[in-house]
């Protein structure tokens, strides 16, 4: 309940308020990976929230770690941060060295551009993400859900076996990569940068649903 409280209270808050709207902009602006951190925490750790409230009936249960869980999307929110910089740069120089972006300010080549840098980042970097992020909820939830269990030793090749690679491949890498992240993230990659990174921890919201949903399939 006290993730949906923040999101909800939040949401409101921008809603009314112009003048928080320009003051949360030019923060994220002016502290970017700070600002990563603190919007997956609460919205991607919120999407689980809600996955499990849409399976189960309730908001948390016992051995949930709402406390780690937000601790590691915060983290992985610096990652993704970390990770547009990278592509959005990386893309646009080999499009560039292949004479394939000769007009950038064409909307057919924003468009062109914005979907290449969707479709390597989502698959390169993506099944590790998502793959990271399994590891980090099995041992959140072979430790307790405690923060001091998640500081305890960990065996990442145990964490890598007790994936269930069918549903991870079947079902997250096959289908939501290429028919929900890459459409998405090519949307977010033709909005201005300071913008994609609130967008995408929208979509974290969304991704924090479908990995608890697929933690479900057996």
């Amino acid at each position: 309940m006290l993730t949906v409280a923040i999101v909800a209270a939040t949401i409101a808050l921008f809603a009314i308020s112009p003048a928080a709207r320009d003051s949360f902009g030019e923060v994220n602006r002016s502290h970017g990976m700070i600002m990563s951190f603190i919007k997956f925490a609460i919205l991607a750790t919120f999407g689980e929230v809600l996955a499990v409230r849409l399976t189960e009936g309730v908001y948390l249960k016992p051995g949930f770690g709402l406390l780690p869980k937000a601790f590691v999307w915060g983290l992985l929110g610096i990652v993704i941060k970390s990770n547009f910089i990278i592509y959005a740069s990386g893309v646009k120089a080999l499009l560039a060295y292949l004479n394939l972006a000769t007009t950038p300010s064409s909307f057919p080549v924003m468009i062109m551009v914005a979907f290449s840098i969707s479709l390597l980042n989502n698959s390169l970097f993506a099944p590790v993400l998502m793959t990271l992020h399994k590891m980090s909820d099995i041992h959140i939830s072979m430790t307790g859900g405690t923060m001091g269990g998640f500081f305890s030793s960990v065996d990442c090749g145990v964490l890598l076996k007790k994936i269930n690679w069918d549903v991870m491949w079947n079902f997250v890498f096959k289908k939501t990569i290429p028919f929900f992240w890459i459409p998405a993230h090519t949307i977010t990659f033709l909005l201005p940068p300071d913008r994609q990174i609130g967008f995408a921890a929208i979509l974290g919201v969304v991704l924090g649903v479908i990995l608890a949903f697929a933690g479900t399939k057996k």
